[in-house]
Order: structure tokens, then sequence, then C-alpha cells
């Protein structure tokens, strides 16, 4: 009988596995995910020059960050930005605005780095044209006063920008995106709502620009549909990444009212493994969700409200068995019956990506969760 039972358990998990990579495509290659501090944080911990120690990247919380900017004066900030803009634009905690600044200031010099490489003769052609590529692409983030609130080109590149002002909205939303979601890919004319910046654009339009909403693409994500998505790495790293900004927004926004949380697809379990308190979200809801890495909302903080999108009939993450055995899978639909989680329409969406869209019965349930009803 055991035999029969362990034979059954393989079986389901390379349906699973099938059925994840079925879905869309082999993915050979597996993601290093960018994790730790940001980039530039020796040349900053070393830095004496204000006569202060500076707070460590890899060990201050978010509010310890804070405490130690608001004893600054501004000449003092603006030193440190221009001095660590990479250290300063990813460090929550630090004030919104001046890490709006620094950003810019990496951006532009990511630009003027990766413009110099594309007419480097040494490179070959190929990295001549990536390296134009991201250069255009820094281009395009600092044209029109965007609001960067991360910047990381480490690896396929990180990024976090705000729609509305944080200081002021008397709501915060934050979406997590899920595979395919890089600094090339987050804001693209191609399937908008299959974006983090086009999600969040639509979700901030239909509160009526009463609430800010943060696109987030501040984790490695799996690309294509192979062993990452499948699995629970990626995730695991994105989520802690995800508890900082949502530790860093507690301080840096109105800790009454903490941010409500929109997970798509991977990130649904980038969301479940992050677990965030009450402290952290008003809300979690999540959409196209393969699973959330967990059995049950039970498995979650009660004191958070989940809600779960229900599943429109052109989304093929519904063909992804609910199961989660030998690190394959990622558990229960949260969209059944027993997981416990809220139900939210989905009245008018198309595929894996159109919850967000204008006039789907989903948007207009996450602009009103997204104010606070």
């Amino acid at each position: 009988m055991g035999k029969f039972r362990a034979r059954r358990a393989f079986a389901a998990a390379a349906v699973a596995l099938a059925a994840v990579l079925g879905a869309g495509g082999w993915a050979a290659d597996t993601q290093q995910a960018v994790t730790g501090p940001p980039p530039g944080s020796a040349a900053w911990t070393a830095d004496t020059a204000l006569g202060l120690r500076l707070p460590d990247p890899a060990t201050a919380d978010p509010a310890e960050v804070a405490a130690f900017f608001s004893g600054l004066t501004p000449a003092q900030s603006g030193e440190l930005a221009a001095r660590h803009p990479l250290v300063v634009g990813n460090l929550d905690g630090v004030p919104v605005r001046l890490r709006y600044r620094a950003n810019a200031l990496a951006l532009a010099g990511e630009r003027d780095r990766e413009a110099a490489r594309g007419a480097d003769p040494a490179l070959t052609p190929r990295d001549q044209a990536a390296a134009r590529t991201r250069a255009e692409r820094y281009r395009t983030l600092l044209d029109g006063g965007r609001q960067v609130l991360a910047f990381d080109p480490r690896g396929r590149g990180q990024i976090a920008e705000v729609y509305g002002d944080l200081a002021t909205a008397r709501r915060t939303a934050v979406v997590v995106p899920g595979s395919d979601i890089d600094l090339l890919s987050f804001d693209r004319a191609a399937d908008p709502y299959g974006t983090p910046a086009g999600m969040a654009r639509s979700l901030y339009e239909a509160t009526g620009r009463t609430s800010a909403v943060i696109a987030w693409a501040g984790y490695t994500t799996p690309v294509g549909l192979g062993l990452d998505a499948a699995t629970e790495d990626l995730a695991r790293a994105g989520a802690g990444r995800l508890t900082r900004l949502l530790d860093g927004l507690a301080v840096s926004t109105r800790p009454e009212a903490p941010a409500t949380v929109f997970c798509h697809s991977y990130g649904s379990v980038v969301c479940g493994l992050a677990r965030p308190g009450p402290a952290q979200a008003s809300g979690v809801v999540v959409l196209g969700s393969p699973g959330m890495g967990v059995g049950s909302a039970a498995d979650l903080d009660p004191r958070v409200p989940l809600w779960a999108t229900a599943r429109n009939g052109s989304d093929w993450i519904g063909r992804v068995p609910d199961v989660s055995l030998f690190g394959l899978g990622h558990g229960a639909d949260p969209t059944g019956p027993d997981f416990g989680a809220r139900p939210v329409p989905s009245t008018g969406s198309h595929g894996h990506t159109g919850y967000f869209a204008p006039g789907t019965a989903s948007l207009a349930a996450y602009a009103a969760l997204a104010q606070g009803r």
C-alpha cells in the first residue's frame, strides 16, 4: 500500500510539472535570485564624510533607516543621494522623494554607462545591441517625471514605480507581478494589463486617482514556464524583499492604512510566502493564481483579509493541478470553496492577464478594495 501511495504521489508531481511546462513551453535556464543589500552598499558603509555612522543596508530595518534620515539636514540627505544613488534609491525607510531623486541619478548614470558600452568596439555586436536596449530603457524611465521608487540594474533588472502621491494619498496599493517581468518588460504596449506598470496605472485611474499605486517588479521572476515557475525558490527570495517593501511603506506612508497588496500569477506565491501581517497590509488580493504556497487561508495571518479573484474561462492557469508534491506545484486553489478566501468577481475579463482591464468586474472590485471599501 505504501508503494502504491508513493507511485501516486510521484505521478501527481509529474502531472503537475507537465501541466506547468505544457501551458507555455519549457524554460531551460533557471534564474539566480538577486538578494541582499543594494549595489554599492560596501562604499556606503565605509563613507564617513558626514562624521556619522550610516545604517548598514544589510541589517538596519526600515524604521531604523527612517529614524536616521529624519536626523539629517536636507543638504546632508542630498549629499548621500548624490554619492550613493543606488543605495539611497533602494533603501526602504528613506524618504520617498529622496528615493525618487536618487533613482533618477542612478538611472542617468546607468544610461550613460550602457550608451558607452553600446558604442564600444571591443564588445560583440550582440552585446552592443543589448547595451543600447538597456540605455534606451533607462532613458524612457527618466522621461516625464516618473516616480521611480526602486531601481536595481543587477541581473535582469528590478524596478518599482509609483502612480499618485504616497505622501498625501489616503490609501496605498502594491501590485506584485508573476513570471517574465523584469526591467525591460515592466512596462510594454503589447499586453499592457499583463505588466505591473499597466496594472498599476489601470488601478490608479479606476480609484479616481485617489489611491497611490506601486508597480513593484522588485524580485527575480521566473522566465517562461519551467522549473522556476513550478517551484518556490524565487518566490521565497521575493517574499523577503516584499516584506521589506511593506515594512518601509508602513513607516513612510499612513501607518493606520497599510497597503492593499494585489498578487498576480506567480506573484501570489510570493505573497503567500510573505504572509503579511496587519501592520504591513490591509488586505491581500490574488488573481490568476496557481496557488499561494499554503494549504488554505488559515495558514496566513487571519487579521489580514484575503480575496481571491474568480478565474475566467480563458485563463490557462486553470490547467495547472492544485498540488504541492516533492517541491513542485503551489498547493490548493485560492478560489476553491474550502480555501477560505473571500470571492472577487471577474466578469468581463479575458485570459491570464485581463483582470485589470477597464470595464471588468474585477477591476471595479480592485478599485473598491484599494480605496478601503
